[in-house]
C-alpha cells in the first residue's frame, strides 16, 4: 500500500532526524578519546611507506631496511590510534530548556503535532 503525501513528509521527517541523532553520537567522544584527523593521515602515510620498505627489504634481501619498514609501519598505526591534542578537554554543550513530555499521547500523534507545528511555522 503506497504512503500518502502526509505520512511521506512524516518519514522523510523521522530520518531526517534520525540521521542528526547519529550524527551526534558518532562524533561524540568516546570515554574521554577522541580520534584526531590529522593523526589518522599522518599515521596512514606512514603505515604506505613501511609497506613499501618492507617489501623493498624483502625483494633486494636487505634485512635492515626490512626491518626499519616494518617499525615505520608500526609508528604509523601507533600514530593513528593516539588521540589528539585538545582530546582531553571536554566539549561544553549549550543548555535546552527542558520540554514537558506528554506520554499519554501515542508516538505517532506527537509526531503528527511536531509536524503539523513546523508546517505552521513556515
Amino acid at each position: 500500500m503506497p504512503l500518502s503525501e502526509q505520512e511521506q513528509r512524516l518519514l522523510d521527517e523521522m530520518e531526517r532526524h534520525l540521521m542528526r541523532n547519529d550524527a551526534d553520537v558518532v562524533s561524540a567522544p568516546q570515554g574521554g578519546r577522541t580520534l584526531s584527523y590529522r593523526n589518522i593521515v599522518y599515521g596512514t602515510i606512514l603505515v604506505l611507506l613501511g609497506i613499501g620498505g618492507l617489501i623493498m627489504g624483502v625483494s633486494l634481501q636487505i634485512i635492515a631496511v626490512g626491518v626499519i619498514g616494518f617499525v615505520v609501519m608500526l609508528g604509523g598505526v601507533i600514530l593513528a590510534i593516539t588521540p589528539g591534542r585538545g582530546a582531553g578537554k571536554a566539549r561544553v554543550e549549550p543548555e535546552r530548556p527542558a520540554k514537558p513530555q506528554n506520554n499519554s499521547s501515542s508516538f505517532m500523534d506527537r509526531m503528527n503535532d511536531r509536524w503539523d507545528k513546523r508546517q505552521e511555522e513556515r
